[in-house]
């Protein structure tokens, strides 16, 4: 197959895609819709569609739950140790809310609560073995995914779309233009 033809492989494809169907039938109903960006946006929702149903579909398989994800996610993230109250922090939650699932979690032997070595009136939550291979495996499947849909773009392309995207992230994110 060649790289015009919608597999992949880099270059300038310009196959049409369901976007492009969706642009053509609102351009008449919307003669001020731009298509670049309707066709943009609309795309960027497919793709993170597309993902997410990738996602459930691992988290599915490894029996987890997405919060439970998150949670094992986030710990994961500390270096596999943490305090609830860094866990809630990280996870924008109230730290009771943490500790039921950590309950959860260390019920199923994905954690284990251990003394703090600094301070005695505290406990650190440490992701077991079984709970780092647990996420691993959940997150081995999106990440093949991602990696085979970014595929398409060779690596100064992924570098543009990356750079490109975070333009609009910070525009997103700049609340002060909101007002």
């Amino acid at each position: 197959m060649s790289p015009s033809d919608g597999s992949g492989g880099g270059g300038q494809d310009r196959g049409r895609d369901r976007t492009d169907e969706h642009v053509e039938r609102w351009l008449p109903v919307l003669p001020d819709l731009d298509p670049d960006i309707e066709g943009a946006v609309t795309r960027m929702k497919m793709i993170a569609h597309h993902l997410r149903r990738f996602r459930d579909q691992s988290l599915a398989d490894y029996d987890l739950q997405r919060h439970e994800f998150e949670t094992l996610h986030a710990l994961a993230g500390r270096g596999g140790k943490a305090s609830p109250s860094e866990l809630a922090n990280d996870l924008d939650m109230a730290p009771a809310s943490v500790t039921g699932r950590l309950d959860t979690l260390a019920h199923r032997g994905f954690v284990r609560r251990t003394p703090s070595a600094t301070d005695r009136r505290r406990v650190d939550i440490e992701l077991t073995e079984e709970g780092r291979a647990t996420w691993l495996g959940s997150m081995d499947v999106l990440g093949h995914e991602e990696y085979r849909l970014l595929g398409a773009l060779d690596a100064d392309e992924r570098r543009t779309l990356s750079d490109l995207l975070r333009r609009i992230l910070l525009a997103a994110e700049d609340v002060q233009s909101l007002r």
